[in-house]
């Protein structure tokens, strides 16, 4: 028959399909504990009851984080009247003042009196001229004029043409040509003491026959509304008053030319009677005070928030800072069916893919108190965002947010627990952070991000230091994440940089902190982790180095027995490093007695020939209660004392129960329990597998000859005696994982026990030695194949 029938028949005999359930009631408190349905369904309700009241009960919006130009997810509405003062509209109204405060100018003389030197130099310049101009020739005389003309504008950038100087001097004589330039001197004069503006400045933009009017301030600093002159108005006097002589127009036409490019703006702005305007404006300023109604909207979700929005926002936040106010109690009940569902979901998850987390109250109560825990402190941080001192930093409230530890939770249910759970954890721990803060989707996917990064980091967890790696990571995550969204939209640089060096140390102290805290979590809850498991597999921990020196057969078999069961778990996905530690321990009870096993008995002298079956098998099941004994003397984790006490389940002690039969007068009044240990049976996949290869190690030292045949003739025994006698009933293990352990223990087997070459110049061994060592193996085979166990 194939092997995979005979283990098909094995279980079907082992595990029959209707089995009935277990009805008996707990013997003990902490087992009633652990397992009673109504402990867990107190779990449950304290736990959604916890949870509501940490995350909901009493949530103000003074600790809704918004900043401005994010887009708000929740909607805030005012709770009461109140009124405050706006910075920003205030100085929006202040700028709007001075920008209205009227322009003041100061009357400048200067270019008058420039030009008026300008004209004097020309007018002596032409009386030269005159008195010379009879004796140059034609040409000399329009040189003559050409030169003063352009020596003239050179001077101020004036533009009288040669033409319009010989017209003047061609129909005036010096004397009338000096009275008409002192007539338009005076015109100009007025004009410039009024003050004079360019109309094609934008900035003087008064429109088409408006009056300008001007604030002039006089020598005595005294400000004044005056009437002021345009260049073209200026212009225009000139005109008129220099008509009124008595010359042809042409020539006045030439000499207004003289007077054009010297009419210029003279008025010059004023800083000190500006500033000093404005301050008399400003004294008279008041702030803008902005009453908002009961019931008023301040935040809207769904749109970007603006710098008003976000002032009316601190504003409410401090008025009911001290209050007892807050907008999600009218919104509870929806909050504790979010809380019913979620635990629900999660209850429902824990129990289709982790049964043995969802069958432990104990397991259960750690993975409600590290939530609610961790909603504690997320509650904490949010509550910071009541303090004067964030209330009034908004850069400071801004990191509140990214240093809320929300990390914590998965980190330590997925050492402690597991992967999947550790996932559960951080999204309920995302979900209510993000539902705390606000309803903000963003920190729900940063918070499950880095949650998930920690935990990847943190699998398969071999040192202590790698907890503190994942704290980083995460934080590192957080840190990217904020750079990335946050510059998106729109926040400062050093409210970005504060938020992600916020992010980046929480992660590094959350490391921290996990890795202080697993220890108190470990032994207050049973729990043990591959770092506990690690640092029990020194050779050096005081009670292995006992077996050592004390049963070094035990501790050579404590070894084969781990390699066995570490290759074997490892192949069906169970703990391969739990199986190896626990096998290291399994023994240890043979150290009060250990002359008493065959593995330590180096002389060949056996104290079971001078005790009686009963009082020998006796001697062989105290070794497993002596076991439990030392691991709770040295404190060693639980799964591994469970392992010591599994490690054998019910099994037979063949050996000494035949022997009892052959030595007794009425074999039928042997009682079979006397020779049977005490259990219990292997009730998790790891203890399973080390009573199988507990019992194949111990018989294959006695095999005559290796060979795959008898190596698999061997395992088949011993599985067939196991299943058989029903020692697999209470495990979970399934058909496939049994057959995957069975194939583990042959590999295994068949490389440790091969055998070596003789090499050049070895003494053959006698004829008769051979014979002595044959017959010692088959008594030791004959022994092995009737105790499997031992």
């Amino acid at each position: 028959m194939p092997v995979s029938e005979q283990l098909k028949a094995w279980f079907q005999k082992a595990f029959p399909k209707k089995r009935k359930r277990r009805t008996e009631m707990p013997s003990t408190l902490p087992r009633y504990l652990e397992e009673s349905a109504l402990v867990g369904f107190l779990v449950f309700l304290t736990t959604v009851a916890l949870i509501v009241v940490t995350s909901f009960v009493g949530i103000k919006p003074s600790g809704f984080q918004i900043l401005p130009n994010q887009v708000a997810s929740i909607r805030i509405v005012a709770g009461e009247e109140f009124s405050y003062r706006s910075k920003i509209l205030s100085e929006r109204k202040r700028q709007q003042l001075l920008e209205e405060a009227p322009h003041v100018y100061r009357i400048d003389m200067e270019p008058f009196h420039t030009f008026e030197k300008h004209i004097n130099d020309l007018l002596a310049a032409i009386a030269n001229f005159k008195e010379i101009e009879e004796d140059l020739s034609a040409s000399q005389a329009q040189t003559a004029i050409e030169n003063f003309t352009s020596d003239f504008n050179a001077k101020g950038d004036y533009r009288v043409t040669p033409e319009n100087m010989t017209l003047i001097l061609e129909n005036m004589d010096t004397k009338s040509l000096r009275g008409l330039i002192e007539t338009g001197l005076i015109s100009i004069e007025e004009s410039f003491k009024l003050g004079i503006y360019d109309e094609n400045d934008p900035t003087f933009n008064f429109g088409k026959g408006a009056v300008a009017i001007f604030h002039i301030a006089n020598q005595e600093n005294k400000i004044g509304q005056k009437r002021v002159e345009s260049i073209e108005d200026a212009l225009r006097s000139v005109r008129i008053n220099l008509s009124a002589a008595n010359i042809p127009p042409n020539t006045a036409e030439a000499v207004i030319r003289i007077f054009r490019d010297a009419l210029k703006p003279n008025l010059r702005k004023s800083e000190r009677e500006m500033e000093l305007n404005r301050q008399k404006l400003l004294t008279s300023f008041e702030p803008v005070i902005v009453n908002v109604q009961e019931g008023a909207s301040i935040i809207e979700p769904g749109q970007a928030v603006t710098q008003e929005q976000h002032e009316q926002l601190v504003a409410y936040q401090r008025h009911i800072a001290n209050k007892n106010i807050g907008t999600i109690d009218n919104q509870l009940i929806g909050r504790i069916l979010l809380v019913l569902a979620m635990v629900i979901a999660a209850t429902f998850y824990i129990r289709l893919e982790h049964k043995v987390t969802f069958q432990s109250n104990g397991r259960l109560a750690l993975l409600a108190l590290v939530v609610v825990v961790n909603l504690v402190l997320v509650r904490t941080c949010f509550e910071l965002g009541n303090f004067e001192a964030f209330l009034y930093d908004s850069e400071l409230s801004a990191i509140l947010p990214y240093i809320t530890p929300t990390v914590l939770a998965p980190m330590l249910v997925a050492i402690l627990i597991g992967t999947g759970p550790g996932l559960l954890m951080a999204l309920m721990i995302s979900l209510f952070t993000a539902v705390m803060f606000g309803n903000r989707l963003d920190l729900l996917v940063m918070s499950f991000l880095a949650s998930v990064v920690a935990i990847y980091v943190s699998r398969n967890l071999r040192k202590r230091g790698r907890v503190v790696s994942a704290g980083f990571f995460a934080g590192l995550s957080v840190a990217i994440f904020t750079l990335l969204f946050n510059r998106v939209d729109g926040l400062p640089w050093s409210t970005i940089i504060y938020q992600m060096t916020g992010g980046l140390g929480t992660g590094l102290i959350e490391g921290v902190v996990v890795v202080g805290v697993l220890p108190i979590l470990e032994g207050l809850f049973r729990r043990t982790t591959d770092i506990t498991l690690l640092e029990l597999s020194d050779y050096n921990h005081p009670i292995l180095r006992r077996m050592q020196l004390e049963a070094p057969g035990t501790w050579h078999h404590s070894l084969m027995v781990a390699n066995l069961a570490e290759n074997a778990c490892n192949a069906i996905g169970a703990n391969g490093l739990l199986a190896r530690v626990a096998c290291m321990f399994h023994d240890i009870g043979k150290l009060v007695k250990p002359e008493y096993f065959t593995e330590n008995q180096l002389d060949g002298y056996n104290p079971h020939d001078e005790k009686t079956p009963s009082f020998s098998a006796l001697i062989i099941k105290s070794h497993v209660k002596e076991g439990v004994d030392l691991g709770l003397t040295y404190k060693l984790p639980r799964p591994i004392i469970d392992v010591i006490r599994q490690h054998h389940g019910t099994n037979l002690i063949r050996f000494f129960f035949h022997k009892a039969k052959q030595q007794a007068d009425d074999p039928a009044h042997v009682q079979e329990s006397t020779y049977r240990y005490d259990g219990p049976k292997p009730q998790f996949k790891e203890s399973a597998v080390i009573l199988l290869a507990d019992s194949v190690e111990a018989a294959s030292r006695s095999l005559a000859k290796v060979t795959p045949q008898n190596v698999e003739e061997l395992v088949d025994r011993i599985f067939s005696a196991n299943i058989d006698d029903g020692q697999l009933n209470d495990c979970p293990i399934t058909i496939a994982e049994v057959a995957k352990v069975r194939e583990s223990f042959m590999f295994t087997l068949l490389n440790s026990l091969h055998t070596r070459i003789a090499y050049p110049g070895q003494k053959p061994i006698e004829k008769s030695a051979k014979k002595q060592a044959a017959k010692k193996d088959d008594r030791k085979t004959e022994r092995a194949e009737a105790n499997p166990s031992k």
